[in-house]
């Protein structure tokens, strides 16, 4: 009998529980960068008789108390992080907490609790990220087979980042597209695409990275046609002028050996010069 009583405890304690986080509604990632601010949120999915709602940060060895709201008192924010957190409440249904200058620090989860009268706390759980992003780094090298520009775009992020290579001129096209993903062991992802450009003359490539909704970043480069590249990255014209120059040069060294070796005197100065 003890045992019968004590399952059915547990059981009508876990639909409680399960009840209690599904009338709670949140955002379950919030991402930021740093230096931005957050604005984390709860909202009740059924009116209920409110009578405080708090606001924690989950710590490895608990929670701490960041904020509450009242409709008596208003809000009341931890001492030392008045400037840091603002609390905003609409009838004690809906509350957030917004979170300036965002830093690393803050990274982590956060609960927020409705305490109501008769179920007792409500209870939500929203967690914080924080983005970031490093590039672009756009290549370019020639391809033989098939015959073109191999266009390589990368990025880093968290979360991995969207990365497109455009070419802004009309008549070109890229081709072949090829996107690879490498987690790195810092939770930031490694995103390249790979792409080929067909072009008879020189041109403009360009990419563009982004994370989330942040500003894109882009980079634009000129691309050497292939009837202007050599297979060292040199002009048909330098390279007609080099090969030019060698050979004069080379002539020029025959002639001096043939002189000096039919009369040596010739290339001595004169006397009185």
């Amino acid at each position: 009998m003890r045992t019968a009583f004590l399952i059915g405890w547990f059981l009508i304690n876990a639909i409680i529980q399960t009840g209690q986080l599904a009338v709670v509604e949140t955002e379950e990632t919030v991402w930021t960068a740093v230096g931005d601010q957050a604005s984390l949120s709860c909202q009740l999915t059924e009116d209920k008789e409110v009578l405080q709602v708090t606001w924690q940060k989950v710590l490895p060895d608990g929670e701490r108390n960041l904020a509450t709201y009242t409709k008596k008192f208003g809000s009341r924010v931890r001492p030392g992080l008045e400037e840091k957190l603002d609390v905003q409440c609409e009838d004690l249904q809906s509350c957030s907490m917004v979170i300036r200058k965002v830093t690393e620090q803050d990274e982590g989860c956060y609960r927020c609790l409705f305490k109501t009268y008769p179920l007792g706390a409500l209870i939500g759980r929203t967690c914080l990220r924080l983005s970031e992003l490093h590039g672009p780094v756009l290549d370019v090298s020639r391809s033989s087979s098939p015959a073109g520009s191999v266009v390589s775009c990368s990025a880093t992020g968290r979360p991995a980042p969207t990365v497109t290579l455009t070419a802004p001129q009309q008549n070109l096209s890229l081709s072949l597209y090829n996107t690879t993903r490498v987690s790195n062991s810092n939770g930031t992802v490694t995103v390249t695409t790979k792409a080929l450009l067909s072009a008879s003359s020189s041109t403009q490539v360009g990419c563009s990275v982004s994370v989330l909704s942040a500003a894109p970043r882009e980079l634009l480069r000129t691309v050497p046609g292939p009837s202007n590249t050599s297979g060292h990255g040199l002009d048909e014209d330098s390279v007609t002028h080099h090969r030019d120059l060698s050979q004069l040069m080379f002539r020029y060294s025959i002639f001096i050996h043939s002189v000096t070796f039919l009369n040596p005197v010739a290339l001595l100065p004169k006397d009185g010069v």
